[in-house]
């Protein structure tokens, strides 16, 4: 009998650590600005806030948020905790690229972020990039399961050729370094860089591009839209790779809008994983 309930015991353990599912979202949320008229901040933030709650994810990474946008999903989903600090100076000043999760599931047990630069220890600007540019990445454990993983989200230079290219190899060999137990990974962000760039190649070598691999795939090709709402999204720069112990089961490009206007100038991207 005793030995019946220890295999009853194992067997429920590793169908909860390995059968477990979750979605995960990366949404460059475009920065507060109200200067952008019809697209400023104040006319935006309802909706997206209410686009996130609507989808539930149990992570999700956001890019070009300032700190007073990351505080009022804090304010709005008070559920989510996050993890990151500005660029500009290492605290609250400039763009996150903050790691948002489930603080009723999920418990930080490493954070830190890096600058995109040949000095990744110091607030800088690398290589032929135009500003500072960061990755925040968190190890995280799930409180039922005690699964342990990895989430980098990061933000690519809009301008800088080499900075990008410099920037994927950079973060493959923090990842390398950092995940010595060869933990899950996920890597997400705008990397500013279509599918077919030596550097999004680089990545696809080392992780699952998750739309490649996913079991199902839904929305437009692009990510894109630059407020765009009558054209059609075909710019993809938006990604999230992960490591092989993810199961892809869905894939999917958000299009949502309202009377006729995206909620930000890129569309969110969402994945359903399994941890295999």
């Amino acid at each position: 009998m005793k030995n019946r309930v220890f295999f009853l015991f194992l067997l429920f353990i590793g169908t909860t650590m390995y059968g477990q599912e979750m979605e995960v979202m990366s949404y460059n949320i475009k920065y507060a600005n109200e200067n952008d008229g019809e697209n400023s901040w104040s006319k935006r933030k309802d909706f997206i806030t209410n686009q996130i709650k609507f989808y539930e994810p149990e992570i999700f990474g956001v890019q070009e948020a300032l700190v007073s946008q990351l505080k009022h999903f804090q304010s709005e989903m008070r559920n989510y905790e996050y993890v990151g600090v500005g660029r500009d100076d290492g605290k609250e000043a400039g763009e996150f690229s903050a790691i948002f999760y489930d603080s009723d599931e999920f418990k930080v047990l490493v954070e830190n972020t890096f600058w995109l630069s040949e000095t990744p220890d110091e607030i800088s600007v690398g290589w032929d990039a135009a500003m500072e540019r960061i990755c925040t990445y968190a190890k995280l454990k799930d409180k039922s399961s005690r699964q342990t993983f990895w989430v980098f989200n990061t933000h690519f230079d809009h301008i800088g050729e080499k900075a990008r290219e410099k920037s994927a190899k950079l973060i493959w060999e923090k990842i390398s370094t950092i995940n010595k137990k060869n933990l899950p990974v996920i890597l997400m962000g705008d990397l500013n860089l279509e599918p077919d760039t030596n550097a999004i190649e680089f990545l696809s070598e080392k992780m699952n591009d998750s739309k490649v691999v996913s079991e199902l795939e839904f929305g437009p090709e692009g990510t894109f839209n630059g407020f765009n709402f009558n054209e059609p999204v075909n710019t993809r720069i938006d990604y999230i790779f992960t490591s092989d112990d993810f199961e892809v089961q869905k894939y999917g490009v958000l299009s949502d809008s309202k009377d006729l206007k995206y909620p930000s100038d890129h569309l969110p991207v969402m994945v359903e994983l399994k941890f295999q």
